[in-house]
């Protein structure tokens, strides 16, 4: 049976009392009074000053590359230095271009730890894209793979900001650029620079329906928090009888990511929320492979798994499944994208220990995790988001700006210390979005009356492919910079796999010749491999349009399957 709301409340408030490890109390942030935990971390850097007392346990691995936590505090406060002698101070922009590794972790705890912001670059990106995210976050320094470095050759020397950078890579970088080796060292001095709670910590670029990603500002103080509320979900959710994320050998809690850390669940929720809890987290390599998953759980004993629904797809349907030792599986956690129910039932059946399954609801705007559900909640409720972290204010509202009763439809508006300060040089978004202290989601969802939520469409004209954000406007904006195109409009188009796949519908101008390979080919000399339609249907007569002129959707979804 679901846990009973009032049960659940019952023992939020035994562990969130005066006294208690997860405490809430009262602060002003940015002028809000907003609960939170009282006995956080004030900064990134005391929370790995905190960390390092696990000494020569392993937090990091990835491949034959194995770092304890001693060592990776050593290796921030090293390459702190080492930024600092090439003159990145307090506030100074630095973007990463690159794949997942360690270095990019403990560069990016580094520059926290001199109140200096990583900008985390999309690695689908095109060179068109990266332009606008370097020179609209100003970054004075860029750290780039060598195996991308073709995407961002030519703005060398174009941007007027960016002063250095460094490339990773074995061999010796190209003439004029400086090897990321040089920001990699050790040191045992803890740098003394003044943070604040509120410093930026990564900004994190999200398409945006203007057409223009926007920089999400992730800060300090919202990171620390999520963190701490996904613990004390998980310690409630013990409490009240659901199976515990701890091994049940009683070795260390493992962790396998294999999430960009250019999302928020790279290394906001997943490498951070790991380093609270004092956990092992195994980084996986290159482009997701189903059968590296598996072979990564047997090999280092993973205890969870944190995935967008896409990759348990194709894990659980893989083949290989069943030629691996994965007895060490307690729990799998999911968002970022719609779940199919039916692959929710799949992987109970086919892992050989049932693990237990978590279903989450957040945002890059709230540095992560809004709502979880797990246990008996998401198996009576398989559609549901769950409930709340603790320290979230919600109300669902209608479109007067009232709130709704349990059981009716409403826009998810939130309120915490984990909204974001604003996008990054864009305050008539960051008003748009922010609204008297509440953050509009855009999302539409009920409330049932053992108070769990469950989403059910968006107001923004968003699609969710794969776990990546992809905002229609962008896509026909850029098709429409096509000569022989007219009209061109972007839909979801549901998918099992993938959450939902983009299908362009367009309408040639009168006499062009134009195939649907064309159309992807445009899109994909402008824009990331993800954003390219995967569908491409063609009208022989303008696209749908109602009295005040708008392109209407809703008639077009449910058409052809396109070619």
């Amino acid at each position: 049976m679901t846990i009973d709301r009032a049960t659940y409340e019952q023992a939020l408030a035994q562990l969130t009392g005066p006294g208690s490890p997860f405490e809430l109390a009262v602060s002003e942030v940015r002028g809000i009074p907003l609960r939170n935990f009282a006995l956080r971390p004030r900064s990134l850097r005391e929370m790995v000053v905190r960390a390092a007392e696990h000494g020569d346990a392993e937090f990091l691995v990835q491949g034959e590359q194995r770092l304890t936590y001693a060592q990776f505090a050593r290796r921030v406060w090293g390459s702190a230095e080492r930024l600092q002698r090439h003159g990145l101070r307090h506030g100074d922009r630095i973007a990463i271009l690159a794949y997942n590794s360690i270095d990019y972790v403990a560069t990016a705890f580094a520059c926290a730890s001199i109140g200096a912001v990583v900008v985390a670059l999309n690695g689908w990106w095109v060179e068109e894209e990266l332009e606008y995210a370097l020179r609209d976050c100003g970054a004075c320094m860029l750290i780039v793979e060598d195996r991308l470095l073709t995407r961002v050759r030519g703005l060398i020397g174009k941007l007027p900001s960016l002063e250095k950078v460094f490339v990773v890579g074995a061999g010796a970088p190209p003439p004029g650029l400086l090897a990321a080796s040089e920001l990699t060292g050790e040191s045992e001095q803890v740098p003394d620079e003044a943070l604040a709670e509120d410093d930026a910590f990564v900004i994190l670029y999200t398409s945006g329906t203007t057409g223009r990603p926007k920089g999400c500002i992730t800060t300090h103080r919202g990171t620390i928090t999520q963190v701490m509320g996904i613990l004390l979900h998980g310690t409630v959710s013990t409490l009240l009888g659901e199976p515990s994320p701890l091994p049940t050998d009683g070795s260390r809690p493992t962790s396998l990511m294999t999430a960009p850390l250019f999302h928020v669940a790279g290394i906001h929720t997943g490498v951070c929320t790991a380093m609270a809890a004092g956990a092992k987290v195994v980084l996986s390599e290159g482009r997701f492979d189903p059968e590296q998953v598996l072979r990564l759980i047997e090999k280092e004993r993973v205890s969870t798994w944190s995935a967008i629904p896409t990759m348990l797809h194709r894990v659980v349907h893989s083949p290989a499944l069943r030629d691996y030792d994965l007895s060490s599986l307690v729990r799998i956690s999911f968002g970022g994208a719609p779940t199919a129910p039916e692959t929710m039932a799949l992987a109970h059946r086919v892992f050989q220990i049932p693990p237990s399954l978590t279903n989450g609801y957040g945002m890059t705007e709230t540095h992560g995790i809004i709502m979880l559900a797990g246990g008996r909640d998401l198996e009576e409720n398989p559609t549901t988001v769950g409930r709340p972290v603790a320290f979230f204010d919600v109300k669902l509202v209608d479109a007067a700006g009232r709130e709704v009763a349990d059981g009716e439809l409403g826009e998810v508006l939130l309120r915490s210390a984990t909204v974001t300060p604003g996008y990054w040089n864009r305050p008539e978004a960051t008003a748009e979005a922010i609204r008297d202290g509440w953050l509009h989601t855009g999302d539409i969802a009920f409330r049932d009356t053992q108070g769990l939520y469950t989403l059910v469409d968006r107001l923004k004209d968003m699609i969710i492919r794969g776990g990546e954000n992809v905002y229609c406007v962008e896509i026909e904006n850029c098709l429409m910079e096509h000569p022989a195109i007219d009209e061109a409009a972007i839909i979801g188009v549901p998918d099992e796999e993938m959450g939902e796949r983009v299908k362009a519908i367009v309408y040639r101008c009168p006499g062009a010749k134009l195939g649907a390979d064309e159309v992807r080919a445009h899109v994909a000399t402008r824009l990331a491999a993800y954003k390219v339609p995967d569908i491409v249907e063609f009208l022989d007569e303008p696209l749908p349009r109602n009295a005040a002129g708008k392109i209407v959707k809703s008639q077009m979804r449910g058409g052809s399957s396109g070619r």
